[in-house]
């Protein structure tokens, strides 16, 4: 059985087009140690936030998880940053990462648009994406429209990585929901 893994963002409060897209689909394919659901809060600091408000997010999105149905006894539910491989995994990434594939990114593109300044972090955060996607070594990828370029980039290092240093990860495959891969 394929390994899949999805993580939501504590940005705000969660919306119809997450429980449309993501969680109505996380807790109808809860099975086992092969579905890892997570909170993705690292990426919540890409861009100024309150400290106290992204754990309070993150913890306001855990419960969340759970009351939609995610059964820990049925799947793994986490919140990133307290596994720190997801950070170790990050910088050797980055050192396979080039500028100009990230830059080309469209979210990148779309936040730091006419901004003075943006964080290094909204820049490589596809990265961290990808070291979440790869270190857990699984097969699927459940992605909506607006994260298939991000996929592409993990899959893109996986190979690159691959190539250098021997055989190390899975290079995963996206898969679409059907209906609500993109809500407006």
């Amino acid at each position: 059985m394929a390994r899949t893994l999805s993580l939501v963002v504590p940005s705000g409060s969660l919306t119809l087009g997450n429980l449309l897209g993501a969680i109505g689909h996380w807790v109808a394919d809860q099975r086992g140690a092969d579905t890892l659901y997570g909170i993705a809060d690292l990426h919540a600091l890409t861009v100024p936030r309150d400290p106290a408000s992204v754990r309070a997010d993150t913890l306001e999105q855990a419960a969340l998880l759970l009351a939609a149905g995610l059964d820990p006894a049925r799947c793994t539910v986490f919140a990133q940053s307290s596994v720190p491989a997801h950070a170790e995994l990050l910088w050797l990434l980055e050192a396979t990462a080039h500028d100009g594939e990230l830059r080309r990114m469209v979210q990148y593109k779309q936040k730091s648009a006419g901004q003075q300044s943006v964080r290094a972090a909204l820049l490589t955060y596809p990265v961290l994406q990808a070291a979440d996607v790869l270190l857990y070594d699984v097969d699927t990828v459940p992605v909506g429209d607006d994260q298939r370029q991000h996929l592409e980039l993990a899959r893109d290092l996986a190979i690159r990585f691959n190539g250098v240093y021997g055989q190390t990860f899975v290079v995963p495959r996206a898969v679409t929901p059907a209906v609500a891969a993109r809500v407006m």
